[in-house]
Order: C-alpha cells, then structure tokens, then sequence
C-alpha cells in the first residue's frame, strides 16, 4: 500500500477552530457537538446541547458543518474525532475543531478511521499540552503529517471498516427499541394498579468502596471491573470498566462482588445515572447498588430509574449534586401487583438478555475492527485480497 508523506491541511479543503465562546443547551434545535459528543469515530448524540437557529448561524459563520467533515476534540478528550452523518445539521461546541477532507486527496471515511488509529491517536496525544487538562493547538493539527494510500484503496479498507460500524449501529438502535419497549411495558403494568412502597421495603440499598489506590496489590492485575460512574455509558447495561482490581483488593474495600443484573445508581459526579451489571463487579463509594427484596430485577431497574426523576423535580432546578442514603431511604415508590410484576418480567427479562447479548457482540465487533484497522493501514492485510461478502457472512455471524 503505497503512501505519499503530506500535512493534514494538505489532505483538507478547510481545517476551522470552532468559535471561542460557549453557548448554553436551549433544549430543542440545532445539536451543540461540544467535546463530549465526540467519540471515536462518531457523534454521542444523548444528552447533545441543542441551540436556537440565530446561534446556530453565528457559530457556523466560519464554516458550514456537513455531512462527511470531520469534528476533532482538542480537549477532554483530547484527539478524539467523529464523522457527521447525513440528516443532521451541527455546530462546534467550545474546544473543538471542522476538518472537511479534500475529496481530490481523502476519503472522509477513511480519514476518519486513519486519524482513530491508535498510532494516530498516540501522535496527537503527544502534541496535547496543558499542566491540568491536556489540550491540542489548532497549529499542530494542521501541520500533522499524514499518509494516505490512494482513494481507490481508501475507499476499500472504509466500505471493509464500515461493515462493522453498520453492525454495531444496528445492535444499537434495537436495543434503543427495546429500552424503550422496557419503559412502555412496565409503565402500562402501574395503570392497572399499583402501591406505594418505602425504597427499603423492596429493594436492598447497597454501597461500595475503594481499596487502597497506593497498594498495587490491589490494583495490578486485576481481573475484577470495578464501576466507577464514570464508566456509564448510553447503554442498559455496563459491560467494560475503566479500572480493574484483584481478588485482595476486593478483600479490603467496602464493595461486595455485584452479580450480573444488579442496578447500580451514581450518586456524585456524574449523578443519577442508573446502569445494569452486565457481568460480576465491585463498585466505588461513589454509587449505590440495589438488589429486589421479593421483586425482580427487572422491575428493580424501572423503579430506580423512575426514584431519579423524583429526586431531580424535588431539586426543583437546584444543583442536582448528590444523592446520599437518607434521600433512598425516605423515598416512595409505585410497585405493580404481582401478576402485573410477573406479566412484565416474563417478557422483560427476555428482551434485557437481548440488550445485553447485542451489547456484547458490539464489543467483540468493536474489538475486530480495532484488530483490523493497524493492519489494513500498514498494508499488512491486503485489502483488494479481502473478500466482503465472506467477511459479512462469517466473521459477522459468529461473533
């Protein structure tokens, strides 16, 4: 695969900073990609900013988002680069940047993949400075070299890559289907009657802590996630942690070993996100664990999700900072009779198998086309010996 060594603003009709003022989330309208919508190689669009169509204008007054630019976050996390899809219309959030490739020279797709690579992603990385939060200049990603094969072959190794992007796409949207099924069912479950209950009447409030960080006999090695809220995603359930601990450390902390289907609430932070354990895992000081006394865990997972919204309209547009024990512990929840609780989980924990099986196979997917990518990009695979249609029909189907 024969590469020519240019300069990213070679390979680009435009490089943009975005705007250097912040613009607050007005609720509805145009998206607000700020730098955490903007993950490795697309948009995070839940909980986007939107803004009004006059702000929107001014912060696109440098340049036009479309379909196929790229948006690079030059901070938190730094590096990080998402294409636009079509059908939507952004603008830069604060400490970010428009990369918009030059057709003559650059597949957008294929750049995308390229500058997501882990030795791109490790080049930008060294460029980020900053004493506290590490950020990127404008001037060094424009003067980052690049190597591209030609379009032919980039069109390729993207059309390859992108079979497994499209899979992981689809998975998503089912399981977006499907938590919204969860909802829907479970609240048409409390129409035909429902009772209040007290939290601990019908749940075990549980809590977590954090072993020693200075013991590496804790922390080396381990093989036990440990669910932080921080490693919350968009997903049902939690699946990869950030941090790991060994069986000693688990020892000497606070924190029980979850077992899969517990719900796991995170009181600071990033507050009152509610997840469910997709595998065994401790958890820190920072979140609250819930087993069902005698109710499902199914049912567990709704009545968590609907104590949150409780809790955030008591705050009534205060700083939803924290939750702390005694908030659980005085808090009442609609509970459905059991056949209504039975009649829901027969079908409920049916379709959460399904969400966590398609949550799955989005990592072990997301793994593949990680191994692929440093080998397509090097010519170490040869892209025009690939066959597609093969990949699709048994690579896919097996994972």
């Amino acid at each position: 695969m024969a590469c020519e060594q240019m300069t990213l603003q070679d390979v680009c009709e435009l490089i943009v900073d975005c705007p250097h003022t912040s613009a607050k989330d007005e609720g509805e309208g145009h998206p607000l990609i700020r730098t955490p919508n903007v993950g490795r190689g697309r948009l995070v669009l839940a909980n986007v900013y939107r803004v009004s169509q006059d702000v929107y204008e001014k912060r696109v007054s440098r340049a036009v988002p479309r379909r196929g630019d790229l948006i690079l976050a030059r901070e938190a996390p730094a590096g990080n680069v998402a294409i636009i899809p079509s059908g939507i219309e952004v603008c830069l959030g604060q400490r970010t940047m428009l990369l918009r490739p030059d057709s003559s020279f650059a597949v957008p797709e294929y750049l995308n993949y390229y500058l997501n690579a882990p030795e791109q992603r490790d080049r930008m990385l060294r460029l980020a400075n900053g004493a506290t939060v590490s950020h990127i200049n404008v001037a060094d990603i424009r003067n980052m070299p690049v190597q591209l094969p030609s379009r032919v072959e980039q069109s390729k190794v993207a059309e390859l890559l992108g079979i497994f992007d499209d899979k992981i796409k689809l998975n998503n949207q089912l399981n977006d289907y499907l938590a919204n099924l969860l909802d829907a069912a479970f609240a048409n479950s409390a129409k035909s009657g429902s009772k209040e209950f007290g939290l601990p009447e019908v749940v075990d409030i549980l809590s977590g802590g954090t072993p020693k960080t200075k013991n590496a006999e804790y922390w080396e090695d381990g093989r036990i996630p440990f669910f932080t809220p921080g490693d919350v995603t968009n997903s049902v359930y939690t699946l990869t942690t950030e941090k790991h601990i060994t069986d000693v450390g688990l020892d000497n902390c606070n924190s029980e070993l979850y077992p899969v289907d517990t719900v796991f609430l995170t009181a600071r932070g990033t507050v009152g996100k509610v997840a469910i354990a997709g595998r065994p895992m401790a958890m820190n000081q920072s979140c609250f664990a819930f087993r069902g006394k005698s109710i499902p865990q199914s049912v567990v997972f709704q009545i968590i999700k609907n104590a949150v919204k409780t809790l955030r309209a008591k705050a009534n547009g205060a700083t939803f900072a924290a939750i702390n024990t005694r908030d659980l512990k005085i808090e009442t929840v609609a509970v459905p009779c059991n056949k209504e609780i039975a009649h829901y989980d027969e079908s409920a924990s049916k379709w959460l198998d399904l969400i966590r099986t398609n949550e799955k196979e989005n990592l072990q997917l997301s793994a593949l086309r990680d191994i692929l990518l440093p080998k397509l990009m090097s010519g170490e695979i040869d892209v025009s010996k690939v066959d597609l249609t093969q990949l699709t029909n048994n690579h896919l189907a097996d994972c």
